[in-house]
């Protein structure tokens, strides 16, 4: 399948899933005890059909010292809204809603390809990986752990996990270090050129504050008058911990 086909079968794939989320009936059927914030895990049901999310509601989450109070489930729904207009769709399909428990967060499950060793994968020089490891330095992603990468059988890879992203301050935790200090491409760079359009987009004013923009924004800038991706910062923890 050309990347073009390939591209719009995701989209497919991510538009028809979000009308789904959006007017399904959720029954929640379990609930994610490593997760720090309540992480249910929902049965939903739309149009007769039946299907597994994640919903997180706002009212579960635990308060941060270094992150507004009740922010978390915005903050998850702006990294996809990134991914979703960046035509990246490395964010599972995911909307902002009413549910059992409130307003929060609701993903869809993904399921991934048990095969696939993600102590190995997570170091692989992938291109996928790759360009995850750029958007995360974009959205200033204090929490990329081995755990959030969610590699389908069919090769796509998905990732999850976004509560503590677009902080102002620079938090660039993660376990995806295999090109820090490389050069970018030039399909990175225009890459970057297009995330600097997408920060200006009204939607986020909705989701973040005007300070986190800003910082997005200049995030964007850094990275392409660099020309190269980050390194590990002195001052904070380079990779989260524990990193799975």
């Amino acid at each position: 399948m050309s990347t073009g086909k390939w591209i719009q079968a995701v989209k497919t794939f991510v538009d028809e899933n979000l009308r789904r989320l959006a007017q399904c009936t959720l029954d929640i059927s379990g609930r994610l005890v490593d997760a720090s914030n309540a992480t249910l895990l929902a049965s939903a049901t739309f149009e007769g059909q039946e299907f597994r999310c994640i919903y997180k509601p706002e009212a579960g989450e635990r308060p941060l010292w270094d992150f507004p109070s009740g922010s978390l489930a915005q903050r998850e729904y702006a990294t996809f809204l990134f991914s979703y207009l960046m035509q990246d769709y490395l964010v599972p399909p995911t909307v902002l809603r009413e549910g059992p428990f409130g307003r929060g967060m609701v993903q869809l499950w993904i399921d991934v390809d048990e095969n696939v060793d993600l102590m190995d994968y997570f170091q692989e020089d992938n291109e996928q990986l790759r360009r995850l490891a750029l958007f995360d330095a974009v959205v200033n992603n204090t929490d990329r752990k081995i755990g959030h990468l969610l590699p389908r059988k069919d090769g796509r890879l998905f990732a999850c996990d976004h509560g503590v992203t677009f902080h102002e301050d620079d938090k660039l935790r993660t376990v995806l270090w295999q090109w820090a200090d490389q050069p970018l491409t030039t399909q990175e760079g225009a890459w970057l050129e297009k995330a600097r359009d997408v920060a200006n987009d009204l939607r986020f004013s909705e989701l973040i504050n005007s300070e986190e923009i800003s910082a997005l924004k200049q995030r964007i800038k850094r990275l392409i008058d660099s020309n190269k991706f980050p390194s590990p910062s002195e001052e904070w923890p380079a990779v989260p911990w524990p990193p799975f």
